[in-house]
């Protein structure tokens, strides 16, 4: 008798430890698993295993907390029953085959601090719902073909410092809410369609410390203020179409020295200068 209740409690023991995640957090899971193609995936899930088992997936306290399916060949769309999985903290996607739009649902989850769905073949506009998730620490998104402008609202991102979004088909200028990110260490923009010039107000993101506009259509004059980000440590500004003088730790900085494509399209150099009066492009 001592026996079997020994075991009872030892089964209820069992029982407490892998106790299910709720249906809608299941649910999700399992709608992600059929629209992606889960049974053509590197790693599948076994369905009829606990969740516990299912391979990217990480549990605490019954809740689903991450959710990291990188490089292992999901196909289709992003479903927007995703979002059921409000406790969720990352969601790692990066390196797929997914396409379609990005879900405006993603919005939803308010918990998030990492999302990473880059190199993949997403395409159309950044939702602005991303705009909502003010614990988000990291947004990766490059290596897609998403268009549009940036979102207006990207200052609402008061925790971001990695923010990711080089090799797309971005359009517009950067949002004046953008220079409001003061934590920001990383700004990758590189590779789009950007126009419009870089503001003084870059001087507010004093712990950027990677820099990257290489290959838009940017204009004006690179702003002085530059200098004043101490922590600034990797900078590529080359290949726009910025103009007139740069000072010499500015062109030190840049990767390719400041190279830019003048109204022919020929690549020009800025002039290194010291005096503010002498705007001038040198074509040497």
């Amino acid at each position: 008798m001592k026996k079997a209740l020994l075991l009872f409690l030892i089964l209820l023991s069992s029982n407490v430890i892998i106790a299910a995640i709720s249906p809608k957090e299941k649910e999700a899971l399992i709608k992600l698993y059929h629209v992606t193609a889960g049974p053509q995936w590197k790693v599948k899930w076994d369905l009829s295993a606990s969740e516990t088992s299912w391979f990217g997936v990480k549990i605490e306290d019954n809740k689903v907390i991450a959710l990291d399916l990188s490089d292992n060949n999901l196909t289709g769309k992003i479903p927007n029953e995703i979002s059921n999985l409000v406790n969720l903290q990352v969601l790692n996607l990066h390196k797929n085959q997914l396409s379609g739009n990005i879900p405006q649902s993603l919005g939803k989850l308010k918990l998030l601090r990492i999302l990473d769905l880059s190199f993949n073949q997403l395409f159309g506009p950044i939702p602005t719902s991303l705009c909502q998730l003010d614990k988000l620490s990291s947004l990766e998104l490059y290596m897609n073909n998403l268009s549009g402008i940036l979102p207006s609202q990207l200052g609402l991102l008061t925790q971001l410092e990695n923010l990711s979004l080089f090799n797309n088909e971005i359009t517009g200028e950067i949002p004046s809410s953008l220079y409001e990110l003061k934590g920001l260490k990383t700004l990758m923009l590189n590779s789009n369609k950007l126009v419009g010039g870089l503001s003084k107000e870059i001087e507010n993101m004093i712990f950027l410390e990677n820099l990257s506009l290489f290959d838009n259509n940017m204009n004006g004059q690179v702003p002085m203020e530059l200098k004043k980000l101490t922590r600034l440590k990797e900078m590529n500004l080359s290949y726009n179409k910025f103009n007139g003088f740069v000072s010499k730790d500015l062109a030190v900085l840049d990767i390719m020295n400041m190279t830019m494509l003048n109204e022919k399209g020929l690549a020009v150099a800025l002039r290194v200068v010291s005096d503010r009066n002498s705007a001038i492009v040198s074509e040497d």
